[in-house]
């Protein structure tokens, strides 16, 4: 089967698992609501307490409240969109332990389709409006000089975003091949991560910074492109054409996730049971 062939394939899955859920879940209108507005509200605690931060101090780490809003309105809509698409993967773990994993496999569809869209939590659209809400207000906010460029690169920094998340997220997955009991841990760089960007890196340690730069790509989710939004010194005194990188960068983290996820379904061999 082509590669093309397999994408299609996988894409079609993918829909098809998502929709069933989708369905079941607008069965309960109401309750849909409901939990959307909780996990809206809920995300929303995140962003109050920086406001409530700010009504102590005037900048953090040389930054205003608006641009940390810029900040974490960019973090917060990539992370969404990438939880909503893919935040179910992390329940792979779980899967391996109980031998739950081999329905999938027997299936006659790519299983990196049917875990991403496992229980599919249209109710993560809080997230995304939450943060598309404090985006919006920052753009204003933060007293940017909007070119026609900025303009047409935010989208781009967005999606960025959730490429550089979704490699996070699918390298989590095939680490819980090995160590099944692991989600704890990849939250720590999925959750953990989103938190980490919505503070600027000024007020971190240079070594956090470089390994949130070099290790683990999440600096090219929004410090750096925000840093030439915003017209801000970048981190590590990079140059500043690395703020264009995000597009080649959540390819290239991409690309050893894919591999970290074949190699990790290719050496599964059930419980045994």
């Amino acid at each position: 089967m082509s590669r093309a062939r397999l994408v299609g394939e996988g894409l079609r899955a993918y829909r098809l698992v998502a929709g069933m859920w989708i369905r079941s879940t607008m069965a309960y209108r109401t309750s849909f609501a409901l939990t959307v507005l909780g996990n809206f509200a809920v995300t929303a605690l995140d962003f109050l307490a920086i406001v409530l931060m700010f009504s102590r101090v005037d900048v953090l780490g040389g930054y205003g409240l608006a641009e940390i809003a810029f900040l974490y309105g960019l973090s917060a809509v990539s992370f969404g969109l990438t939880d909503l698409a893919i935040g179910s993967m992390d329940r792979l773990g779980r899967r391996v332990r109980d031998g739950t994993l081999d329905t999938l496999l027997v299936r006659p569809a790519p299983v990196l389709a049917q875990v991403a869209a496992d229980r599919f939590g249209l109710r993560r659209l809080g997230r995304v409006v939450q943060g598309a809400l404090v985006l919006g207000w920052a753009v204003g906010a933060a007293g940017v000089d909007w070119t026609p460029a900025k303009v047409l690169m935010m989208p781009v920094f967005v999606l960025s975003g959730a490429g550089i998340f979704g490699a996070v997220f699918l390298a989590a997955a095939a680490f819980q091949f090995v160590a099944q009991d692991a989600s704890e841990a990849a939250n720590a760089f999925t959750y953990g991560g989103t938190t980490l960007l919505q503070y600027p890196p000024t007020v971190f340690a240079v070594e956090l910074v470089r390994g949130v730069t070099f290790v683990v790509p999440l600096a090219f989710v929004n410090w750096l492109p925000a840093s030439w939004v915003l017209g801000r010194p970048y981190p590590l005194d990079l140059p500043g054409w690395v703020a264009f990188t995000p597009p080649l960068v959540a390819v290239a983290a991409c690309v050893p996730a894919g591999l970290a996820w074949r190699a990790g379904l290719r050496s599964y061999r059930s419980t045994g049971s």
